[in-house]
């Protein structure tokens, strides 16, 4: 029998071909004021988007945001408020391809890119001597391992302290390759995360090469995870379908010993930040809160 995420992306296929002639959504108010509240910075000449709150008063904390695939910053807005009221800086970015930022073509988008731009956006904002706390979900998680890499270096560019929502695939750390791409979005999250551009022009192919950088770069990623003494934590919806349960659960625990997990409701799937922001945030708090 094919593997499922074969059969699923067979099935998906004349699904695609529809969705590519359906207009994009128009964006929100609620889109609009998130793009009103953000700012631009430019890394390699490229325009990229980001929020920058400053919340908690007497709280010296800072928290970066990465968003998954294929979807933007937007993807934290349930849970922004609650971050302001215990973090002095809240800051969240759109990668270059996705959102309100850039969407270059032809382009090589890879994982070590995005990394480099959050580099950068800390760079920019003064904030490379300061110990970032990282929030990851997706796409995202992939990114944080690369900044985890790097921080594992003799002169790293910060402390990091990672806290992956879906740090690693049952296939990623078994080495049979990388997951599929995640579940579709909401129009609304469509709309504020991608537009139609990430299907024009061969951008959604371009972007879409980071499974292959997964599988080719697992040592590297995965062995970063395995190797920090950095604390992990994992926020699992049990009814995800990109890493099912429970094997999903028992591998990563068996992989990565030492994080800390949070199991929300049954009912919740792949975007917990969106599906259960108050458990997911209360989640995180506990676990930050912990130190």
């Amino acid at each position: 029998m094919k593997e499922w995420w074969v059969q699923v992306g067979l099935l998906s296929v004349p699904l695609l071909a529809v969705y590519l002639h359906i207009p994009p959504p128009r964006l929100s108010p609620a889109l609009l004021s998130w793009r009103a509240s953000g700012r631009f910075f430019t890394y390699k000449d490229q325009s990229i988007f980001y929020r920058d709150s400053t919340g908690a008063v007497g709280s010296s904390d800072v928290v970066v945001l990465l968003h998954g695939f294929p979807t933007s910053s937007y993807d934290w807005c349930k849970i922004w408020e609650g971050l302001t009221q215990r973090f002095h800086r809240v800051i969240a970015l759109d990668f270059v391809g996705f959102g309100f930022s850039d969407k270059p073509r032809p382009h090589r988008y890879s994982i070590f890119e995005q990394a480099s731009i959050v580099e950068g956006l800390v760079r920019h904002l003064g904030l490379h001597h300061q110990r970032i706390n990282l929030l990851s979900h997706d796409y995202g998680d992939t990114v944080a391992q690369e900044l985890l890499h790097r921080s594992l270096q003799p002169l790293p560019l910060w402390l990091l302290l990672a806290v992956p929502e879906q740090t690693i695939s049952s296939r990623q750390v078994e080495g049979c390759g990388a997951e599929p791409p995640s579940p579709a979005p909401s129009a609304e999250m469509k709309a504020g995360g991608f537009h139609h551009q990430l299907y024009n022009d061969g951008l959604l192919f371009s972007i879409l090469q980071y499974i292959n950088q997964r599988k080719k770069h697992r040592d590297r990623w995965v062995g970063a995870l395995m190797s920090t003494s950095v604390p992990l934590h994992l926020i699992y919806g049990p009814l995800d379908p990109v890493n099912p349960h429970p094997e999903f659960l028992q591998l990563y625990k068996k992989v990565l010993p030492t994080s800390t997990v949070s199991v929300l409701d049954d009912h919740i799937s792949h975007y917990p930040q969106l599906e259960d922001p108050t458990g997911f945030l209360n989640a995180y708090l506990n676990f930050i809160n912990s130190f």
